[in-house]
């Protein structure tokens, strides 16, 4: 990036900075191009990206708030619209639309959303819900119910995932990711495809993906956690 100063070429530099939010404070590595002649600093809004997803990522991990694909998951199993959502649990009509695109919900906020991923507890909301009329809580009710059977046909294959990539919430050691096995198993055929490694090859073609992916947006690319033996690092489990 060129200064807008003097038009020569800047040094991308980064270092450690307190950052504010929430009356929170969070320690992060700040990237920012330097005028070497000027000693003003510029960001883009790449950058802007980076260092603030680093902040929100530790703000979500302290307090347990779940991230934006997670609010995503939780209304899609339903087959729920965000309007519909944001009814159900008593928030302002575009309250959960903007909870997906990022924005940051309460801690108050984010513990019903949590709540209602057990379709039992969706089912308590919406009964209790005035906006909807009778004919949609009908609907509703019985869609949680049959996530409630299948979760119960299903029990050995939820149980395997969870024990393959564990039953967490996003965090550091995640990538700020909820695992996916989907995007885990996209990872493996690829390099499979592409490059036919041994075993010991594979496991460090995933980390090293899931690491430079981290190191670029903030976030991994499929959730998984990774342990470190004499061979490299490896996938729990």
């Amino acid at each position: 990036m060129k200064s807008p100063v003097t038009g020569k070429e800047m040094t991308l530099t980064k270092e450690r900075r307190s950052i504010g939010f929430r009356k929170e404070s969070f320690e992060v590595v700040f990237h920012y191009y330097k005028c070497e002649d000027s000693g003003e600093q510029f960001t883009t809004t790449a950058l802007d990206e980076v260092n603030m997803n680093q902040v929100y990522n530790q703000y979500r991990d302290k307090f347990k708030i779940p991230f934006p694909e997670e609010i995503s998951r939780i209304r899609e199993k339903y087959g729920l619209s965000a309007t519909k959502m944001s009814a159900i649990l008593g928030f302002g009509a575009n309250s959960y639309r903007q909870y997906e695109a990022g924005e940051m919900p309460s801690i108050s906020n984010a513990r019903l959303i949590q709540m209602i991923d057990d379709p039992g507890k969706l089912i308590e909301m919406v009964n209790l819900c005035d906006g909807l009329d009778d004919k949609s809580k009908a609907k509703y009710i019985q869609k949680a119910n049959l996530l409630k059977e299948e979760r119960k046909k299903n029990s050995f294959n939820f149980n395997l995932k969870n024990y393959l990539l564990g039953n967490h919430l996003a965090n550091i050691y995640s990538g700020y990711r909820i695992p996916s096995l989907d995007k885990f198993t996209e990872m493996v055929v690829y390099f499979s495809e592409q490059m036919q490694p041994f075993k010991t090859k594979m496991n460090k073609l995933l980390f090293y993906a899931d690491f430079l992916m981290f190191k670029q947006s903030c976030f991994s690319i499929s959730g998984v956690r990774y342990n470190a033996i004499d061979m490299g690092p490896v996938p729990n489990n």
